[in-house]
């Protein structure tokens, strides 16, 4: 596609998603715009991650449209096109799911998506964990943040192997967490001792 259409589909897409989220704020101290975050998500692919192709962008953009807010998919399908719209659907999750289910099925269905999907969501866990370790959501005691960045690590370990620069970055950032949040990041072998295990053992806690 030729750089100008590259440019105007982003902008398209950004201004698409801007008025979706109109209103919306981060849950950091400052209330930041929502906006802010899929544009940083999109950013920190191209900026770290080398990401040029041009839907993984678009999508990364448009990844939180049908998650929350009234944006329906046929809206994407029609200003976007279906593949768009099949890489946004793949990072959507369902909201009639209760929370831990739906933390549950990330770490369950991370290694079955897409690669632009894959891409979206390393830079989706790293733009958040890094939010919660430079503007953490007003109200979250520490235990909600080691219990943040542990999941993140858990979905991310199930997409190893798509974006080197993007997983050592997330490397980085879990070493500033482990630091930070004076907490030891657990080996994916026990991730079914924990609440969000894809595959719960015995002794998993129960939440």
């Amino acid at each position: 596609m030729p750089e100008d259409q590259v440019a105007e589909q982003l902008f398209t897409a950004a201004i698409f998603a801007a008025k979706k989220h109109q209103g919306q704020v981060r849950k950091d101290q400052r209330g930041s715009p929502y906006i802010t975050h899929p544009l940083t998500v999109a950013r920190t692919l191209w900026k770290i991650g080398g990401v040029r192709e041009s839907s993984t962008l678009v999508a990364a953009i448009l990844h939180d449209t049908l998650e929350d807010t009234p944006t329906t998919p046929a809206e994407i399908r029609d200003h976007f096109g279906s593949d768009i719209l099949s890489i946004v659907l793949e990072v959507t999750d369902d909201k009639t799911l209760d929370k831990m289910e739906r933390k549950r099925l990330q770490v369950l269905h991370a290694p079955e998506i897409s690669l632009p999907a894959k891409l979206i969501k390393l830079g989706d866990k790293l733009t958040n964990c890094r939010d919660i370790l430079d503007s953490p959501p007003k109200g979250w005691p520490l235990l909600r943040r080691q219990h943040y960045i542990q999941w993140a690590a858990d979905v991310i370990a199930g997409i190893r192997g798509v974006n080197p620069p993007l997983e050592n970055a997330f490397d980085r950032m879990l070493f500033e967490a482990e630091n930070h949040l004076q907490f030891s990041i657990q080996p994916f072998t026990t991730v079914n001792q924990r609440p969000w295990a894809p595959h719960p053992s015995a002794n998993s806690p129960k939440e």
